[in-house]
C-alpha cells in the first residue's frame, strides 16, 4: 500500500509537464482549437468596446443617427452569434483532445500492469491497482476536459481584457495590476494545503477499493466465519478517514475559492469607482469608459472564479497523475526475456544449484539441483512451505532468480524468448482460472490457430466432453466470471483441455487432480498418462498415490531436496517420504473404516 506523500511544487510541475507531453501527437487539432479560442476571446473583448462607443459617442451626446447605430448594433449581435458558434466548435475540439489523451494514458497504464512481475502483485492489493486504472485516470480526464480548457480560455481572456483596459486608461489599468499578487497569493495558499488533503483522499479511496475487492473475493469465508461485523468496522474506519480528508478540503474550498475571490472583486470595484470619483473633480468622466472598466473587471473575475473552482479538480488530477505515473514507472517488472531465438525441441529440464528468496532475506529454495530427461515425469512432494510451488514459479519464469541456473535443452532459461516458453510449457494449477466468455473461448484462449475440431478433441481427451454435451449451448455455453457456476472438477477439466489444446512440450501440474472426485480422477490419470508421452512433466503432488509411477520423486523440506528416487526406492529408505506415505495410508484407512 502506498504511503501518503505530499507533492512539492516542483514535483507537481513535473507531473503536469509529463501529462502535457501526451498532447504532442495532437498538435494539429490543438492549433485549430487555439485559433478558435482566440476568436472567441476577441469576441468577448470587442463587445464591451462597442457598447462603450455607443454610450460615449451616441447616447451621452444624444447623437442618435440610425445608420451608424444600426451598423453598431448589427456588428454587436453578429459578434455574439459568431461567438456562440465558434465556442461550440472550440470546446468540441478541446474535449476531443482530452478524451484521446486519457484513452492513451489508460492504454499505457493497463499495458504496464500486464508487464509487471508477480512479485509486485504479491505486495500490492488488487483494489489499489484497480483504483489507479479507473478512479485516478477518471480524475485526470476531468483535468483535461474541464481544467485545462478553462485555464487556457481564461488565460486568453485575461490577457485580452488587460490589453483592452490599457487601451482605455493606462493609469487605471496599472492600478488594477495590484490585484495579481493578491490573487496569486490566494492560489498559492490553496495549492499548498489542498494537495495534502487530496493526496490523503486518493490514498483512502484506494484503500476503500482494496478492502471492497478483498471482501468480495472472500465473501464465502467472511460469511462462514461471521466476519461481517469486523469487515464493516474496518471499512467504516477507512471510510471515516476519507470523509475527514474530504471535509478538510471542503472547508479550505469554502474559505479560499469563491468567497476570497469575491472579496477581492469587491475591492477592485471600489478601487475603480474611487479612481473615477477622484478624477471627476478635475475632468469629466466618460460613462462609456466607466462602463467598459466595470464590465472588464467583472469579466476579469469570472475566469478567475472559474479557475479557482477548477483548482480543486486540478489538485485531484495532479495527485491522481502522480499515482498513475508511479505505477507506470514501477520497476518490479516481469523477468526479462532472452533475445536469442532459441526453440524448445526435446524438453530436457535441469536445475543447477538454484537458490531463491522472495523478499531477499529468507531463502525458500536452497541449492536445488535435479534433471528431468525428455519424456520423464518428475514429482515434487513435501509439506506446505517446503518450496514446491517456488520451483514451478521459477521454471515458468514468473520470478527472476540470481543464484544458480535453470536449463532447458542445455540452454539457460533466461536466454529463451518468453513467447517460446509460454508456447512450449503448459501449466495447470490446483485452482484454475476461467475467463468470462464461452467454453470454447476458454479452451482456445482466443488462439485462432486452434480449430474448433481441436478444441473438441482436447475436451474429449481429458474427459470434459460428457459434461459439456449436457449444457444448453455445449461449447458455446457462457462462462460467468471465474467460472463460478461450474464445479471445481469441471473447471479443472476445462483447464486440462486448455493445456492439451496448446500441445505443450513440457507439462507443469500443480496438484492438478486435487479438486476432482475419485471417478473423474481415474479418467484424468488415464489422460495424463497419454499426455506424458513425448512430454517432460513436472508435477506437484500432495496425494502420493497419484505419482507412484513417476520416474523421479523429489522430497523437499524447508527449501532443500532431502530425498530423491522412485516410489519404491524412497519407501526402502524409510525416511521422510516413507513417513508421509504411512500417514496418508493410515488416514485413508481410518476414513474407510468410518464410512464402512
Amino acid at each position: 500500500m502506498d504511503k501518503t506523500e505530499v507533492l512539492t511544487g516542483k514535483e507537481q510541475r513535473k507531473v503536469l509537464f509529463r501529462l502535457l507531453s501526451y498532447a504532442k501527437p495532437h498538435m494539429k487539432i490543438i492549433a485549430i482549437a487555439f485559433f478558435l479560442l482566440l476568436l472567441t476571446t476577441l469576441g468577448d473583448i470587442i463587445g464591451p468596446i462597442l457598447v462603450k462607443i455607443f454610450i460615449d459617442d451616441y447616447l451621452t451626446p444624444r447623437n442618435i443617427v440610425f445608420k451608424p447605430l444600426f451598423t453598431l448594433g448589427a456588428a454587436f449581435m453578429a459578434i455574439q452569434i459568431a461567438n456562440v458558434l465558434v465556442s461550440y466548435f472550440q470546446l468540441l475540439k478541446f474535449q476531443e483532445i482530452a478524451l484521446k489523451i486519457i484513452q492513451q494514458l489508460r492504454i499505457d497504464v493497463f499495458s504496464k500492469v500486464q508487464t509487471l512481475g508477480l512479485k509486485y502483485f504479491d505486495k500490492t492489493p488488487a483494489g489499489a491497482i484497480v483504483s489507479r486504472v479507473t478512479n485516478d485516470t477518471e480524475a485526470i480526464k476531468e483535468m483535461f476536459v474541464s481544467v485545462l480548457v478553462t485555464f487556457i480560455q481564461s488565460g486568453f481572456l485575461l490577457i485580452g481584457i488587460f490589453i483592452a483596459m490599457f487601451s482605455l486608461n493606462v493609469k487605471l489599468a496599472l492600478v488594477c495590476t495590484i490585484l495579481f499578487p493578491i490573487i496569486f497569493m490566494i492560489i498559492s495558499i490553496y495549492r499548498k494545503y489542498s494537495s495534502v488533503f487530496y493526496q490523503e483522499m486518493r490514498e483512502q479511496l484506494s484503500r476503500l477499493n482494496a478492502k471492497l475487492n478483498e471482501s468480495i473475493q472472500g465473501m464465502g469465508i467472511i460469511q462462514l466465519f461471521r466476519q461481517e461485523k469486523r469487515l464493516r468496522k474496518e471499512f467504516g474506519e477507512i471510510n471515516e478517514k476519507h470523509y475527514k480528508a474530504g471535509m478538510r478540503n471542503i472547508k479550505l474550498d469554502g474559505l479560499l475559492l469563491r468567497p476570497a475571490i469575491d472579496l477581492v472583486y469587491v475591492f477592485a470595484i471600489v478601487m475603480i469607482l474611487s479612481y473615477f470619483g477622484i478624477t471627476s473633480f478635475n475632468s469629466p468622466v466618460e460613462i462609456g469608459v466607466l462602463y467598459a472598466f466595470v464590465n472588464y473587471i467583472d469579466r476579469f473575475f469570472e475566469p478567475i472564479n472559474q479557475m479557482m473552482m477548477r483548482l480543486s479538480m486540478y489538485q485531484q488530477a495532479i495527485v491522481s497523475a502522480s499515482r498513475v505515473f508511479r505505477l507506470i514507472d514501477e520497476t518490479e517488472l516481469a523477468p526479462e526475456q532472452g533475445k536469442e531465438n532459441h526453440h524448445i525441441s526435446e524438453g530436457k529440464i535441469e536445475f543447477r544449484n538454484v537458490s531463491f528468496s522472495y523478499d531477499g532475506k529468507r531463502d525458500v529454495l536452497k541449492n536445488i539441483s535435479f534433471i528431468a530427461q525428455p519424456g520423464e515425469t518428475v514429482a515434487l512432494v513435501g509439506h506446505t512451505g517446503s518450496g514446491k510451488s517456488s520451483i514451478i514459479n521459477l521454471l515458468m519464469r514468473f520470478y527472476e532468480f540470481e543464484r544458480g541456473n535453470i536449463y532447458i535443452d542445455g540452454i539457460s532459461l533466461k536466454d529463451y524468448p518468453i513467447h517460446e516458453l509460454r508456447k512450449k510449457m503448459g501449466l495447470v494449477l490446483q485452482d484454475p482460472f476461467l475467463f468470462y466468455g464461452t467454453i470454447k473461448d476458454n479452451i482456445r484462449l482466443y488462439n485462432e490457430e486452434i480449430s474448433d475440431e481441436e478444441v473438441i478433441a482436447a475436451a474429449k481427451f481429458v474427459q470434459a466432453y460428457p459434461f459439456i454435451e449436457l449444457l444448453d449451448k455445449r461449447f458455446d455455453h457462457q462462462v460467468v466470471e471465474r467460472g463460478s457456476t461450474f464445479s471445481s472438477g469441471q473447471r479443472q477439466l476445462i483447464a486440462f483441455a486448455r493445456t492439451i489444446a496448446a500441445n505443450p512440450k513440457i507439462l507443469v501440474l500443480d496438484e492438478a487432480t486435487a479438486n476432482i472426485d475419485t471417478e473423474t480422477e481415474e479418467a484424468i490419470q488415464i489422460a495424463l498418462n497419454k499426455m506424458r508421452k513425448g512430454r517432460t512433466t513436472i508435477a506437484i503432488a500432495h496425494r502420493l498415490s497419484t505419482i507412484q509411477d513417476a520416474d523421479l520423486i523429489l522430497v523437499l523440506h524447508q527449501g532443500e531436496i532431502v530425498e530423491r528416487g522412485t516410489h519404491q526406492e524412497l519407501l526402502a529408505m524409510k525416511g521422510l517420504y516413507h513417513k508421509m506415505y504411512l500417514l496418508q495410508n493410515e488416514s485413508v484407512e481410518r476414513i474407510n473404516h468410518v464410512v464402512s
